[in-house]
């Protein structure tokens, strides 16, 4: 499995390129937070339409000694919990992004 750290300590020839190319720090800076949230943002969407499909589906459990079945069905709303969660993987690209961004700022 690829970090975030090992993908940015890989690319330091693209960074080179692009301050000789008389990019800024702070531009390399954001752009490297740029990809990390567009990261979180399909990483976050994937989730969504993968939790949109699991409504679909009934998972049950049976219990063979009392012959009790338990049964589980997943119910997403349409509202704000969604937008949570989309706004809860845009945190995880930032804070997953924001170290890596700042070495690579460095370097």
């Amino acid at each position: 499995m690829i970090t975030m750290y090992a993908s940015v300590a890989s690319r330091t020839s693209e960074i080179g390129t692009l301050r000789a190319l008389g990019f800024s720090r702070a531009a390399i800076l954001v752009a490297f937070l740029g990809e990390a949230l567009l990261l979180g943002l399909v990483g976050g969407l994937v989730g969504l339409v993968g939790a949109s499909f699991m409504q679909a589906l009934s998972i049950s459990t049976m219990n063979f000694q009392t012959f009790a079945e338990i049964a589980f069905a997943l119910h997403a709303d349409a509202g704000h919990r969604r937008c949570a969660s989309l706004a809860f993987a845009l945190i995880m690209g930032f804070v997953g992004g924001f170290l890596p961004a700042a070495r690579a700022r460095r370097g």
